[in-house]
């Protein structure tokens, strides 16, 4: 049973796993010997502890900053560069609300009405002519409300304290010296209207106020903080998505056949689970036992359900659909294939794209230049202002301070590299890293590894040629008998092509096999050979089928021979076959204008009739993984921007050499480490839509930059001059962020 960490009474850890206990002598046993107690608990389905729970109220955590992925923390705080809120490292697996979001929604709400009360009382007395008993009503009332509206925007002045702290300027120091200026000049003017010089004076004798314009700024900046906490949260959907389709327990079955569904911590490598039709598959592992089809499309895309008989490979979060299965186990938890995907979507989320260094220069130099603007603004109007030269002084060198926020200008890259990695994941493109996503649609030269990048990268029958008028099934059917003895990668093919086509397979007697030559034994009472022409020459079968085997070796088949009782019946052809969408592939990627290179470890005669196959021209064959890194290393020296394709072992060097590795997620584990990009369907056109993806974002962040630019360069000037008051400089600048916003969004709506 799983045990609530906050009542347990007893817990320890080992092996960098805490464990809970119900009772202290349970603690005790486990103490004394570990490994007993747990195989113990394990066997007789009575584990009194959960292992690695939920962390308890107030366990330390990693936070950090959606925009400056630099900054971590151990709890939550402002980030002292952006002012943004950390946010925590981890995204949950439930749709929790944000307690930031939930913060900046309450204080909106709270400060909404009063602001409006504020902003109406301004706007009445323009338009009508109130007593001086009320109109002095209407400025307390106002500064009463003000000051409330400003303790909601308390946050904004925190933010901007820690950035001064550490020697920062960020978006809320402006906003803090526009408000505070407001507040304060209004403040002063109410209590001591004296202390201002008379061309500042009504006709009745007062000040004009800007109460409204302080607490409308704050409302509006909690808008956009409201509205922005709300983008980022869609950001994450993909990731929490795939965090909830793996299941929270599994159907153990004990060595003794005692089955119990246990939560998923406690599941093991090794360990065997039973999937009954319908349930999700809980870990990743090989079949042990069963057959059926399991939907993968989460993984893959696709929407037709894949077979999955004995050591068919399956993973957590896929569907089983028709059939009951017994999995071992191989990886559960963070180790699976789904845990993986998650964490290389957060961690490429927070990575920042090499155009963001532009952001970072411009930023570190904006504000200063801003309270430069704002000072000469104040000088100009003061000396040429006229009359009224204080009052629109104050007023437009506020309405600067306000209009130059540079929130927009701070979200332009993050929020369209979260989206477009976001967007990705969904399509079973896994971006790890920011510059990879930036440079992909760049690339013009693409190196692929051809086994299992362009073919399946197994061994498929893919020719069967009877002689004398055999039937194809029956002497394949015997062929597949014989070989299910044998562990070959060329039997094993023999073997699922009598099944692929429901074929029943007979036992097998006196079964021998030479070792790289070919196997022999007895079928259904017959006398069967089956391996290469020297084999079978050598055991003293005649061979007169000698065009027919030489035109599939001429295709770049491996050729089997097949006898039965001492006389050659059927010949077959194995060989890695073509994936269907390969030569699709190569050719869309080909009329984008990408140059495309083969570069494998197999024989020049089978790689160049692959290349033919899907349309390749430039074939590299017969080389070592050293020289396929050096192949990538030469194309760089050339001035290329090369991007490698491949999801072996053997591709790992060249695709952390390559400007941008993209591995298959069908591939190793290596390969997928050393690639920041990875297809998780295994699917060659997935290059394509990566790089749709790649021109598509590095777009949306262009025009977002535009648009922050463009803004300032329009609206510093006019708050300057006096078109844009306070009040419309502070919507205005809202309006920059939720257009940087919306603009990224489309990312999502795009595919």
């Amino acid at each position: 049973m799983t045990v609530d960490p906050g009542t347990a009474p007893a817990r320890t850890t080992h092996a960098g796993v805490t464990y809970y206990f119900c009772h202290p002598h349970c603690l005790k046993k486990f103490e004394t010997d570990p490994a007993k107690y747990l195989s113990g608990a394990r066997e007789e389905m009575s584990l009194t502890m959960a292992a690695a729970p939920p962390p308890p109220p107030g366990a330390r955590r990693e936070y950090i900053c959606p925009m400056c992925p630099e900054v971590v923390s151990d709890h939550p705080a402002a980030c002292p560069k952006c002012g943004m809120p950390l946010e925590p490292k981890d995204v949950p697996a439930e749709d929790a609300p944000d307690p930031e979001q939930q913060r900046m929604t309450r204080l909106l709400w709270l400060a909404a009405f009063p602001s409006l009360i504020v902003f109406t009382l301004s706007m009445l007395e323009m338009a009508v002519a109130f007593p001086e008993g009320v109109r002095t009503a209407s400025h307390w009332t106002q500064a009463v409300l003000a000051t409330f509206v400003l303790a909601c925007g308390y946050v904004f002045y925190q933010r901007a304290w820690t950035a001064l702290v550490q020697r920062h300027f960020n978006m809320f120091t402006l906003i803090v010296l526009g408000v505070s200026t407001a507040y304060l000049y209004s403040a002063i003017a109410l209590v001591w209207p004296g202390l201002f010089p008379h061309a500042l004076h009504d006709e009745a004798g007062h000040v004009m106020l800007y109460f409204e314009s302080a607490a409308i700024i704050i409302v509006l900046v909690l808008v956009g903080q409201v509205l922005e906490g709300r983008a980022r949260h869609a950001t994450t959907a993909a990731v929490r998505r795939l965090i909830g389709l793996a299941p929270k327990t599994a159907n153990l079955v004990a060595p003794n056949g005692a089955e119990q569904d246990l939560p998923l911590e406690l599941i093991q490598p090794g360990d065997v689970v039973r999937i009954r039709p319908g349930e999700k598959v809980p870990v990743d592992g090989v079949v042990a036992d069963g057959q059926s089809s399991v939907d993968e499309s989460m993984l893959t895309g696709e929407p037709m359900p894949v077979a999955k008989s004995l050591s068919s490979k399956v993973f957590a979060g896929t569907l089983n659909a028709t059939g009951m299965l017994l999995v071992r186990t191989e990886k559960v938890a963070a180790e699976t294939m789904l845990a993986q995907i998650v964490r290389h979507v957060m961690d490429a989320q927070r990575s920042r794209a090499p155009i963001q260094s532009l952001v970072d220069r411009v930023s570190a130099v904006f504000v200063p230049v801003v309270l430069a603007a704002a000072l000469l603004t104040l000088t100009l109007w003061l000396a040429f202002g006229g009359d009224r030269a204080v009052a629109s002084a104050f007023v437009n060198a506020v309405a600067v301070l306000m209009v130059a926020c540079p929130c927009a200008l701070g979200l332009s890259t993050p929020m369209a590299i979260m989206v477009g990695i976001g967007r990705g994941a969904e399509s079973g493109i896994l971006v790890k890293s920011a510059e990879a996503l930036e440079h992909l649609h760049k690339a013009r030269v693409l190196v692929i590894d051809k086994t299992g990048t362009l073919t399946e990268g197994k061994p498929a029958l893919v020719s069967l040629e009877t002689l004398d008028g055999g039937s194809e099934n029956e002497l394949l059917r015997l062929a597949a008998s014989l070989e299910q003895a044998s562990e070959h990668p060329l039997a094993r093919a023999l073997v699922q092509a009598a099944r692929d086509r429901g074929l029943t397979m007979e036992p097998t007697r006196e079964f021998q096999a030479t070792v790289g030559q070919g196997v022999a034994g007895v079928v259904a009472g017959r006398r069967l050979l089956i391996g290469n022409s020297a084999y079978l020459t050598a055991q003293g079968v005649s061979q007169a089928a000698r065009q027919q085997i030489e035109r599939l070796k001429a295709q770049g088949q491996t050729v089997l021979l097949l006898a039965v009782d001492g006389k050659l019946a059927s010949i077959f052809g194995v060989a890695d076959p073509v994936k269907s969408t390969s030569a699709g592939a190569v050719r869309q990627l080909q009329d984008e204008g990408m140059e495309i290179i083969m570069a494998t470890g197999d024989s020049k005669a089978v790689a160049e009739i692959v290349a033919r196959q899907v349309g390749i021209t430039t074939v590299h064959a017969e080389i070592l993984p050293d020289a396929k890194r050096q192949l990538v290393k030469d194309l760089q020296a050339r001035g290329a921007l090369v991007a490698m394709a491949g999801d072996g072992i053997n591709d790992a060097p060249a695709l952390a050499q390559a400007d941008i590795g993209i591995a298959l997620g069908t591939g190793t584990d290596i390969a997928m480490e050393s690639a920041p990009i990875i297809l998780v369907r295994g699917d060659l056109r997935a290059i394509a839509e990566a790089r749709m993806l790649s021109r598509d974002t590095l777009a949306a962040i262009r025009q977002n930059l535009f648009l922050a630019f463009a803004y300032n360069v329009l609206a510093v000037p006019l708050a300057a001059v006096g078109i844009l008051n306070p009040i419309l400089a502070s919507a205005a600048m809202s309006l920059s962020s939720v257009s940087v916003i919306v603009n990224s969004l489309r990312l999502r709506w795009r595919y």
